[in-house]
């Protein structure tokens, strides 16, 4: 996890370069970026934690500005900053870039999410992610869009696919979304000819189970009920993404209809660069309850099996 949290700076304002070369921190630059790394954490900190939302937004906005400064610094970008435990900060295993995420809790139905994606370039390309998943209307698991109207949330991984047409990446995330519900998705990242991130791609493929006109979607979305855990991820040993099957129920709290797990598990395995459905991941999982008693042709016998 050696190339870290340096870019959370780009988020409220819109930074694209760095004129900066990448190399290694003399001395005395590695003692001013500890400085800012300890002032970040504990901004970083109070952005999650603190009570009162006007400290949390004055502090974000400061952690922006100091983070800023902080990578103006020559050959910052191989600073970690590893005490800075508030951002999520995934990159993918060819190191071309890395991605850096936050939360800002506004309200109990209000989340904005913050986040940039340094390239690891010469000039330290900076490109500010802007959260606009508040205004963004239709079908979320088909929209194309770029950085400038990104669907905010906080990726917990980052997956990097090598496919026929070409690399992409996928980008497991979080989003807080409201009181009583809470989403989870699986967004696919990908750099078009100028440089610039496209989030969403046709890659998840349904199966002759699935029924419907769509046949593939850009993003995969689950909305579930916020007393729920759900599972979305990438399973190694497997070799296959699994997540939760949510049935609909009523919600006890006021909360209207919502969605909980039902204990089975749908996936997608890679095939050609493409991404297909899996309707049930574990065969092995009974349709019906065990019986209480074996049931022996409807013929009652004894323990030594005689009538």
């Amino acid at each position: 996890m050696r190339y870290l949290s340096l870019l959370l700076l780009m988020v409220l304002s819109i930074l694209t370069t760095s004129a900066q070369k990448a190399g290694k921190v003399d001395a005395k630059t590695l003692e001013i970026l500890h400085t800012y790394e300890d002032t970040l954490a504990l901004m970083g900190y109070a952005v999650i934690n603190d009570s009162l939302p006007e400290y949390r937004f004055g502090t974000c906005k400061k952690l922006i500005t100091s983070l800023k400064t902080a990578l103006k610094l020559q050959n910052s970008f191989n600073y970690p900053f590893e005490r800075l435990k508030s951002v999520s900060i995934q990159y993918p295993q060819d190191s071309s870039f890395r991605i850096f995420t936050w939360q800002l809790y506004v309200n109990k139905d209000e989340y904005r999410y913050f986040g940039a994606i340094q390239m690891n370039t010469p000039d330290l390309k900076l490109i500010p992610l802007i959260d606009r998943s508040f205004e963004l209307t239709g079908n979320l698991e088909q929209i194309v869009y770029g950085a400038d109207n990104w669907y905010g949330a906080v990726y917990y991984r980052l997956m990097e696919v090598d496919a026929p047409s070409g690399k992409y990446y996928l980008l497991f995330g979080f989003d807080g979304y409201e009181f009583f519900q809470k989403r989870k998705l699986i967004d696919v990242l990908t750099f078009n000819e100028n440089g610039q991130p496209v989030f969403g791609a046709p890659v998840f493929l349904s199966n002759k189970e699935d029924g419907g006109s769509a046949r593939s979607k850009n993003r995969v979305l689950l909305e579930y009920s916020a007393e729920a855990s759900v599972k979305m991820n990438y399973d190694e040993i497997m070799g296959k993404i699994v997540f939760d099957n949510l049935m609909d129920i009523n919600g006890q709290y006021g909360e209207g209809p919502t969605k909980i797990p039902d204990g089975t598990y749908q996936g997608y395995e890679l095939k050609d660069g493409y991404w297909l459905h899996i309707t049930k991941i574990f065969n092995l999982i009974l349709d019906e309850p065990p019986i209480p008693e074996p049931k022996l042709g409807g013929v009652k016998k004894d323990i030594f099996g005689n009538k």
